[in-house]
């Protein structure tokens, strides 16, 4: 008997309703998490990674004329169609976010260990006392030092690697069952950044949390993702394991994400691969293939249809009229 995803994403589109009309940041997702997992979500930036992730807990909805289709099934409750005080139980109790800013996503006038422990007693109506014992623990788990020094500190009094992991303890006061890190190591230094990934992988074997980890960083989803989806302008352009990822690419998108990586072993005047082209603007959103404005393979018919999402193999899917041909092209096979 097949067990339940944790969550289940289906078709998922989310519209911001602007004066210049309806503009759509996230375009027919669909993906599954089961329980332990880590999923990897990349592409460049302004390809909808974040709207996606936070769409899941309709985040974006109090500050923004927004809707929402499609399904985000949570132990098979319907996310979208959940009313607010029954979504503020799953907030930072059942799914919880690590934000890629956590300078500007901490509030400044409480401390550190106020905020963890306003969401202690929150959701699991600790004592005061009971809450801060908790936090402290918490701070230590992350591997913030002297933690019952720093739970007095206020977020500037803290350098951008603790002001994360602060963040980090935050989300996992209420061990929850899936971790949203949305590019959680971004502004940290390559040490921090180092330190954090192998926390929240930690985290997720002492736990068993499943975790959506996105990132442009493919380096990172290498470490530690066992399977990736790669968005581009609000689709899902390709979804396989991880390893067949970096082994066989399918999509050209991809594969320029892939190509631009820096490598150790490259000669120095070397020119670093660039993908032409920027990320369209949502308001001009190619009818086609959405990377065919870019896209060094592109025919008549990537400009006038829109490619299905192709079933390749039983472990990897592409949206690409021409993956076959491709791959043929640079000498490889699927």
């Amino acid at each position: 008997m097949n067990q339940q995803p944790l969550l289940e994403v289906n078709n998922l589109s989310t519209h911001f309703h602007t004066e210049r009309g309806d503009v759509t940041a996230v375009n027919n997702v669909s993906f599954t998490i089961n329980k332990g997992e880590i999923i990897g979500i990349v592409g460049e930036s302004g390809c909808g990674k974040s709207v996606m992730s936070q769409s899941i807990l309709r985040i974006l909805e109090h500050t923004d004329p927004i809707s929402y289709k499609g399904e985000v099934l949570f132990e098979g409750q319907d996310l979208l169609k959940q009313p607010l005080n029954k979504l503020q139980k799953i907030r930072g109790n059942d799914i919880s976010i690590i934000f890629q800013d956590p300078l500007s996503s901490l509030n400044p006038v409480y401390t550190i260990g106020n905020q963890i422990i306003e969401v202690l007693r929150l959701h699991r109506k600790l004592s005061k006392k009971e809450a801060k014992r908790k936090a402290i623990e918490l701070l230590q788990l992350t591997g913030i030092p002297s933690p019952k020094v720093r739970i007095n500190n206020y977020p500037h009094e803290l350098s951008g690697g603790m002001q994360q992991r602060a963040m980090i303890a935050i989300a996992l006061a209420c061990e929850p069952k899936l971790l949203i890190a949305d590019e959680p190591t971004t502004a940290l230094d390559v040490t921090i950044q180092a330190q954090i990934l192998e926390l929240i992988v930690e985290i997720n074997q002492k736990l068993g949390m499943a975790v959506l980890f996105i990132t442009h960083d493919l380096g990172v989803v290498s470490e530690i993702c066992t399977s990736v989806k790669v968005m581009y302008l609000g689709e899902i352009v390709e979804e396989t394991v991880t390893e067949s990822l970096f082994e066989t690419p399918l999509h050209p998108y991809t594969r320029g994400l892939i190509q631009s990586i820096p490598r150790l072993d490259a000669n120095r005047n070397e020119k670093l691969h660039v993908i032409d082209g920027v990320v369209p603007s949502l308001t001009n959103v190619p009818k086609c293939c959405r990377f065919s404005t870019r896209c060094p393979y592109v025919t008549e018919l990537c400009r006038t249809e829109e490619p299905p999402m192709i079933e390749a193999n039983e472990k990897h899917k592409v949206k690409c009229f021409h993956y076959k041909e491709i791959q043929q092209k640079e000498g490889r096979t699927q």
